[in-house]
């Protein structure tokens, strides 16, 4: 039986397990799915344990130090600076960035246009790796930040111009004017997330004005921004959905299975009930 298992600091709340045996449930595979904490000094006490796995999954915070211990890196790892998915080909570790797969999918899945206008909410974390892949798409880009935040924000407009020279990507404030037209309308901060499950991050003229919604969180698994979205009849989705496509794109770098969207849906479905 294969061994897989997800390495991070605090792993209490992870359905990782359980997304992953209904994965290799779909195409007939007997392989077992584990969690795995360990400190940032456990790392390298416990990787010889870790290569003797068929592949594993990286979370905070590993994501960067464990690029060091791999033999090959993908092109995806260089391009988000990152690992978060390992695959081990006969005894060669390679490291891959899966982070935006899941995002990329849901929004195929949903129907919505990330080549066109997007207002993206927050660029720290996922946020930067979403700004990135929403670039490298052709995506017109308002980015929504904190002013505190705008010097770490300013380094990530840097980061697009790299990866993706041409790109249109502009830093706004909720209190500057954006009035206009969004194709899609993503969230990528905590603003909704429970227990603070009254906040919302934009405001409901701002919804009106976007074609589809995309919220990273998920739980709860509607937040208010997509309660008020699907009240408008907005195609939405929530962090669920990017949460089981990453594990679909770890399961193509392990075993090169693929599965239907409708596949994944009952996934999305089955696991949503777990929260």
């Amino acid at each position: 039986m294969e061994k897989y298992t997800l390495i991070g600091g605090k792993l209490g709340h992870s359905l990782s397990p359980q997304i992953h045996d209904i994965l290799f449930r779909l195409r007939g595979r007997e392989a077992a799915y584990s969690l795995t904490e360990l400190t940032e000094d456990g790392l390298s006490v416990h990787f010889g344990e870790l290569k003797e796995l068929a592949g594993f999954n990286v979370t905070i915070p590993h994501k960067m130090r464990v690029m060091h211990f791999m033999d090959e890196l993908d092109r995806t790892a260089g391009l988000y600076g990152a690992v978060n998915c390992v695959a081990n080909k006969g005894g060669r570790l390679i490291g891959y960035n899966t982070d935006c797969d899941g995002f990329l999918e849901s929004v195929d899945a949903m129907g919505a246009k990330l080549s066109g206008k997007v207002l993206l909410i927050g660029c720290g974390g996922v946020g930067r790796m979403i700004a990135i892949a929403s670039a490298l798409r052709g995506a017109y880009l308002d980015i929504q930040i904190l002013e505190s935040d705008r010097d770490y924000a300013f380094s990530v407009v840097g980061e697009i111009e790299k990866q993706a020279p041409g790109a249109k990507a502009r830093l706004i404030t909720a209190e500057d004017e954006h009035s206009g037209h969004y194709d899609l309308l993503v969230n990528a901060t905590p603003v909704g997330m429970f227990p603070k499950v009254d906040a919302c991050p934009v405001s409901d003229e701002v919804i009106a004005r976007s074609d589809a919604v995309f919220d990273v969180i998920y739980n709860p698994l509607e937040t208010q921004l997509i309660k008020k979205a699907r009240a408008l009849g907005k195609p939405s989705e929530n962090g669920m959905a990017m949460l089981v496509w990453q594990a679909v794109s770890a399961h193509r770098i392990w075993n090169g299975d693929e599965y239907t969207r409708e596949e994944i849906r009952e996934v999305i479905g089955t696991v949503s009930q777990l929260i």
